[in-house]
């Protein structure tokens, strides 16, 4: 029986088509087994690792002709000897939890990064790899709205939530987001996603609006802060807002409808979730005039909201009809339309940036604070506090080439 051994072959240099093929060539006519391979592309620069088993008898021939096509092609090319003993430990190494970590930013420097990194080291984790999710930038052209991120694949078995505080302080010290993410199936196949509205995909407070036309916006503001701070029950401070409102046209709904200011990353976020066949849901605190507006800008499949009670003078009579959407009332739609679409509690996503957001926040399978008050992003697991709304198809593992923004990648 013919001894066998295995060897790491390390390829660098300048890629160029065929190269790969030319390897493999190689080990195909010496029955080589290729028992793992990986390779990674930075600015046309090749880093290629090919582990393979082969018998003795071949292997300096293997390795000497190896040598003469990277010379042939101008390539660098090492080999290391990789005993069976170094081998069995890796593949018992390959059980190990996965875990995926995020981080996104409008740009991103080497000192985020080796915070991060440092992180990742304090608890004992293995990098698999490190890929860039966002398409290359121009540094000559101006950039609006910009936009990086990176996306590390991780494994090992640390303390989540001891890592989760420490990389919650660097974010807010160091202007960047991230999300922590055990990578199992669910993480590659979410299927519900639930908005808030106001603040969230809207950059404005609908309520308030209504105030500032109504003339008490100050009195209405100041209970909205204290509400989205949670400081007060919002079923109280909704019911103390809505009555201030008592004698408002209901055309001024509409003329507010037309100038919604909408968040940054929004129409990019809303075709790239209908494209690829998400359910999506407003579930708000807000009201359904403006949560019904955006429903059909953006063909959204649910929408949950409060309706203002109007008299037969078209005057808002300051009071609501039907239930309150409350925070406990949201985490109860998500969990609904999650049953009526037969989607695992696992796969869905809630974003929002008020306390009320908190429950369907932590109910979803990842829930994410969008540039929220200090008290709901303490309490989230992911944030978003740096770029526009479309920043949540990164944590969802979505590269700008999937969607055919091929022109940076």
């Amino acid at each position: 029986m013919q001894k066998e051994e295995q060897i790491l072959i390390s390829i660098t240099g300048q890629d160029r088509p065929g190269l790969t093929a030319s390897a493999m060539g190689i080990l195909a006519r010496y029955n080589a087994q290729i028992l793992d391979i990986g390779q990674a592309d930075i600015h046309s620069t090749l880093s290629l690792g090919i582990l393979i088993r082969i018998d003795e008898q071949h292997s300096g021939q293997v390795l000497k002709e190896l040598l003469f096509k990277a010379t042939e092609l101008g390539v660098n090319i090492g080999f290391s000897p990789i005993s069976d003993d170094e081998y069995e430990a890796w593949v018992g190494r390959q059980g190990k939890n996965r875990y995926i970590l995020t981080l996104i930013g409008r740009k991103l420097t080497a000192a985020q990064i080796e915070a991060a990194a440092k992180v990742i080291a304090a608890q004992d984790l293995n990098i698999d790899s490190i890929m860039r999710l966002t398409g290359r930038q121009s540094i000559k052209l101006p950039q609006n709205n910009s936009r990086a991120c990176i996306q590390f694949s991780l494994r090992g078995t640390p303390n989540r939530h001891e890592m989760q505080a420490q990389l919650m302080k660097l974010s807010a010290k160091m202007a960047f987001d991230f999300s922590l993410q055990r990578d199992d199936m669910y993480r590659r196949m979410r299927r519900l996603i639930c908005f808030d509205m106001d603040s969230t995909l809207i950059q404005t407070e609908c309520i308030d609006e209504l105030a500032i036309r109504a003339g008490v916006g100050d009195k209405v503001k100041a209970i909205t802060e204290r509400a989205m701070r949670g400081e007060i029950d919002f079923k109280e401070s909704f019911t103390e807002r809505v009555a201030l409102l008592k004698g408002l046209d209901v055309g001024v709904m509409q003329e507010i409808a037309d100038n919604l200011p909408i968040t940054e990353g929004v129409d990019r976020l809303m075709a790239v979730l209908k494209r690829y066949g998400y359910k999506i849901a407003i579930l708000s605190g807000g009201f359904t005039f403006f949560g019904e507006h955006l429903q059909r800008r953006y063909g959204i499949d649910y929408m949950y909201a409060n309706e203002l009670e109007i008299d037969e003078e078209g005057k808002l009579t300051g009071r609501y009809l039907g239930e309150v959407v409350d925070g406990h009332r949201k985490a109860e739609l998500l969990k609904l339309i999650a049953q009526v679409e037969k989607v695992n509690l696992a796969q869905t996503i809630a974003v929002g940036d008020g306390a009320n957001d908190l429950p369907m926040l932590s109910e979803a399978g990842l829930g994410i604070a969008f540039h929220a008050k200090p008290r709901v992003v303490a309490n989230a697991k992911q944030s978003i506090n740096t770029i526009g709304l479309d920043g949540v198809l990164y944590f969802l593992g979505f590269k700008d080439s999937y969607l055919g923004e091929q022109g940076k990648n």
